[in-house]
């Protein structure tokens, strides 16, 4: 049946409602917004007026075209008004008790024809549909906030659902410029399936003192190119709705990862809602406000500092792209810097790529020809670790394997002179094991680049139970000297990003296991749904499936949590040989170069 859907109802004109009910309007269609709030229906319209009188002063629309809008935008107080409505989209408060009166109520009214629709993220579309005595026309068409800019549609099928109705509402989602992506009905569908485990870890690992609010989400903004890192996120998107996300999810799956943590529950029940509240994990300049201010967590500049060692020449151990890539940082920085590799080919080697990476800095007008050739001349190449011996600095950037390093370690601690600062690039080996191995563990430290080393600003810096807090506050200072922003974590397997970042990549993975959605969907509804630069598969096949699921067998191996276990799918796939980009297939297919 061929349903136009030109009068839609929405009911619930709070900030989802609100948004929802201007793209339709702006997309011609007839809207009846409806809510029992009359102060809620009054901001609704006043929401669209200014909307609209912005796209007017930035041209966008005419002031004609911005009246027919406002014209198509009726509210009213009663669900009666959406009696001649093709389609209705509620999006009141997440709960199946209001949510499954709002139905029972609508099938009084509209006409048998007539599709309903949930905006619900984290209830079951099964369970609502079945209250209704039409459920083969209801379904879920699940934006995301705010609506107007947020390109991604889920369109939730039930068990019930008429082939039909899902046709009507995917052709309305692209009319309405969206993208709509078509998954089944369990808690979460895709975007938020896999953002709200991601956000509990993440509540998880403040809660355990882990690292501070600040360090983990400037982890994740700068480490992953993310807009928000996931504690604002969690503020932004309400405390209290996420656990109720999360109840939903954990209830349907029994996955610990999705078992709320407990912080979530003590910041709702304290009142501490994120900025709707004007507190959560942060604190807010007032309620509904987005502006962070200051509180009795936040760090304060400077306070019982330590004074680092001086540091004027650095030693690089490695031939590698990191090795090349850290050695290029800190020669731009202005230190002396020694590229120790296993013999002087491959040192030269080693500076060759540097150079061949200045050289494009130069090309694309980021660098001058002057500052590549002061740069390279800073950096001595040797085929052996003994040239590592004045240099004040150790940074080891060799293969990702805990006997390569500690030998390495055991040799370092010979050749390094007394009081240099030893440290590890690792990015999932326990720092402390290649620490043991010297005779002077209070000066090792962890300090985590991530690739492209030149580019990305992130290190995560490491301390173990042994480092010295001269050693520690030397790798800060450091950092501050190259450009780098610091975050402070302890020595456990994944650190910060990558402890979030790869459950979040094999819980995507379980997805197409499960044949929930493919991996097309998934990487477009977080990219659209959540801001993602990269889908979780584009990601995953960059990175290396053989190095994810290294890391990912590390994490499971440390925390036992059966919801870490990698995917068996990532499992056969590296076993095949599918390693991503490098071997031209994984996730996708590459064309050979």
């Amino acid at each position: 049946m061929d349903t136009p859907l030109r009068t839609i109802a929405v009911v619930g004109l709070g900030t989802m409602g609100t948004g929802i009910a201007e793209v339709l309007a702006r997309a011609g269609r007839e809207v009846i917004g409806i809510d029992v709030s009359e102060a809620a229906a009054r901001q609704a319209v006043a929401s669209l007026e200014a909307s609209t009188a912005r796209a007017v002063r930035r041209e966008g629309i005419t002031e004609r075209e911005r009246r027919d809008v406002l014209a198509r935008f009726r509210t009213f107080g009663d669900l009666r008004a959406a009696a001649d409505a093709e389609l209705v989209i509620e999006v009141v408060p997440e709960t199946y008790e209001i949510k499954q009166q709002v139905f029972r109520d609508l099938d009084a009214v509209v006409s048998p024809a007539a599709i309903l629709a949930t905006g619900t993220n984290a209830l079951s579309v099964t369970r609502l549909a079945a209250e209704s005595r039409r459920p083969e026309r209801v379904l879920g068409l699940h934006f995301f906030n705010p609506a107007p800019a947020m390109k991604l549609v889920e369109v939730v099928s039930s068990v019930l659902t008429a082939p039909s109705a899902v046709e009507a509402v995917t052709r309305l989602a692209r009319e309405l410029g969206k993208q709509p992506v078509a998954v089944g009905d369990r808690p979460g569908f895709v975007a938020d399936g896999l953002l709200f485990g991601y956000l509990n870890q993440a509540a998880a690992m403040y809660e355990a003192n882990y690292a501070s609010r600040e360090d983990i989400d400037a982890a994740m903004r700068l480490g992953c190119g993310l807009p928000m890192g996931p504690l604002a996120l969690l503020d932004l998107i309400g405390v209290d709705t996420a656990r109720t996300v999360l109840e939903a999810m954990y209830s349907a799956s029994h996955d610990r990862l999705h078992a709320p943590a407990p912080v979530l529950g003590q910041l709702s029940r304290a009142g501490l809602t994120g900025r709707k509240s004007g507190r959560g994990f942060y604190t807010y300049d007032a309620p509904g406000g987005r502006t962070v201010v200051p509180d009795a967590l936040t760090p304060v500049a400077g306070a019982g500092a330590v004074a680092g060692r001086p540091v004027s020449s650095v030693g690089v151990a490695g031939s590698g792209t990191m090795a090349s890539g850290i050695a290029e940082v800190f020669a731009k920085a202005g230190y002396a810097v020694v590229l120790a590799a296993r013999g002087p080919e491959k040192a030269d080697t080693a500076r060759e790529r540097i150079a061949t990476s200045l050289g494009r800095s130069v090309a694309k007008g980021r660098l001058t020809a002057q500052a590549r050739d002061e740069t390279l001349a800073r950096i001595t190449p040797a085929g052996s670790l003994d040239a590592l011996a004045g240099v004040d600095l150790a940074v080891e950037a060799v293969a990702e394997d805990l006997e390569v390093k500690r030998e390495l370690f055991r040799t370092l601690d010979k050749v390094c002179k007394p009081g240099a600062v030893l440290a590890t690039t690792t990015s999932s080996l326990p720092v402390v094991a290649v620490a043991r191995v010297t005779s002077r563990p209070q000066d090792v430290v962890g300090m985590h680049f991530f690739n492209p080393a030149p580019a990305m600003k992130l290190v995560e810096v490491v301390r173990t139970v042994l480092t010295g807090d001269d050693a520690h506050a030397t790798v800060r200072e450091v950092c501050a000297a190259v450009r780098k922003h610091p975050v402070d974590c302890g020595d456990r397997a994944g650190f910060i990003v990558n402890a979030l970042l790869f459950p979040y990549l094999n819980n995507a993975v379980k997805m197409v296991e499960e044949h929930y959605a493919t991996p097309d969907d998934i990487d477009a509804a977080m990219k659209l749904g959540g801001g993602y630069p990269m889908g979780p598969f584009e990601l995953l096949d960059v990175v290396g499936l053989d190095v994810s699921l290294a890391i990912e067998k590390v994490l499971h191996g440390e925390f036992r949590d059966p919801g870490l276990a990698p995917a068996p799918l990532l499992e056969h796939l590296v076993a095949a040989g599918c390693l991503g980009r490098k071997t031209g297939r994984g996730f996708r297919e590459y064309a050979r170069r």
